[in-house]
């Protein structure tokens, strides 16, 4: 049994936050039950067509989940979806702001009428504020959130490579949920949660604000390289390989200089004896590694480093992860089947082999419609009539 066996979860999503979120739920046990507009579906259907022809970020953010079509402006299909929440535990959107409000699905209409429900909202800005009703994608929250001034080259800023704004709300809402089912457990009752990718960002943010505090400089942006502490980043070797290494305190210091670059006197040299000092001098620093490691393969300074106990690592692509030896070691890979065939995914962190967790299907669009709807008590000939008016 998974942790959360016996939970069902509606949820009206799109993009990455709010569908993110309910997939870890489903991975625990719950039953999430994804609404979806006819025709169409959550747009991130069809971002890509990477993956034997279905979307990368679909496949990554919805195995597990029921897909059900409903067009929600009309009556009758506002009517299932009550149906969905009669006994649903938890409610689930991130949809444009305001758009539950006019449906009637916001928290303060639905508490009346389901007080154990949890209504969990996610959008960019939060529900209130003279933001709230301003658009939002991760690229525009990692700038509004001051990642982008800190991240990049000293000339250009830099967006991350994956959308870090949305997998921070969606961690956030996911366990702000798993809180509001304890709490529930406790009172009986259900709860609002209000996520805003602003604040999920600027959480993240704490170390570089507070390094800024009082009108402070703010951390410089140093590309792959740590903006305040060195040497940590990348470093290329004489093979041509990149490798990755981060220095922490002094001890580590003088273990780099006589083992790893085998220049001993510059752990005592005034320009490096410090870490704000290293900092300083990075360029020259820079230089001098990079002098040493030109006689060098990778694979050799990473064998320095690992004998002189310093962190390190490979600088893998994507290709490199799929075949990585630890991953592979620890069994974390799984397959999940989809519309195309089966397709390989990362077991959810944290999960052991008796830990109850699911990797069910990706679901096409509209697939288990039918099923949910007669579960619902809706015959054939209703159903068909649902269908004859584009409802669902």
């Amino acid at each position: 049994m998974g942790s959360l066996d016996g939970i069902k979860v509606v949820t009206f999503e799109h993009a990455i936050a709010a569908p993110f979120c309910t997939r870890q739920l489903a991975d625990l046990g719950a039953r999430v039950i994804k609404v979806e507009r006819p025709g169409v579906g959550d747009f991130a259907r069809n971002y890509d067509e990477r993956v034997q022809g279905l979307a990368s970020h679909f496949v990554w953010t919805n195995r597990s989940k029921e897909s059900i079509t409903l067009d929600v402006k009309q009556a009758q299909a506002l009517d299932v979806v009550h149906g969905l929440l009669a006994d649903a535990d938890v409610f689930v959107q991130n949809l444009a702001p305001g758009a539950t409000q006019r449906l009637g699905l916001d928290f303060e209409t639905l508490k009346t009428r389901y007080p154990k429900l949890i209504v969990c909202d996610i959008s960019g800005y939060g529900l209130n504020g003279p933001y709230r009703d301003k658009k939002a994608y991760d690229l525009l929250i990692q700038s509004e959130s001051g990642f982008l001034s800190i991240t990049g080259s000293p000339d250009e800023p830099a967006k991350a490579g994956c959308s870090i704004a949305d997998i921070a709300a969606g961690m956030y809402a996911f366990t702000n949920i798993l809180s509001a089912l304890i709490e529930r457990g406790k009172t009986g009752r259900g709860r609002h949660i209000d996520i805003s990718m602003l604040e999920s960002m600027v959480e993240w943010m704490g170390y570089p604000l507070y390094y800024a505090i009082d009108g402070q400089s703010a951390p410089r942006r140093a590309s792959a390289s740590h903006a305040t502490i060195y040497p940590y980043g990348p470093f290329k070797a004489g093979d041509g390989k990149v490798v990755m290494l981060g220095l922490q305190n002094e001890r580590e210091w003088v273990s780099f200089c006589e083992t790893v670059i085998r220049q001993p006197e510059l752990a005592t040299d005034a320009r490096f004896s410090a870490n704000s000092r290293r900092t300083e001098n990075r360029t020259e620093l820079g230089r001098l590694i990079e002098q040493a490691f030109a006689e060098l393969t990778a694979e050799q300074v990473i064998e320095r480093l690992e004998t002189a106990k310093i962190a390190n690592a490979h600088m893998n692509d994507m290709h490199a992860v799929w075949e990585h030896a630890q991953l592979r070691a620890r069994g974390r890979w799984a397959s999940v089947e989809t519309p195309a065939g089966e397709v390989p995914a990362l077991v959810p962190p944290g999960m052991a082999p008796d830990s109850g967790y699911r990797m069910d299907a990706v679901p096409a669009l509209g697939q288990h419609t039918e099923s949910i709807l007669a579960e619902l008590g809706y015959d054939a000939e209703r159903i068909g009539s649902l269908k004859a008016m584009g409802a669902v």
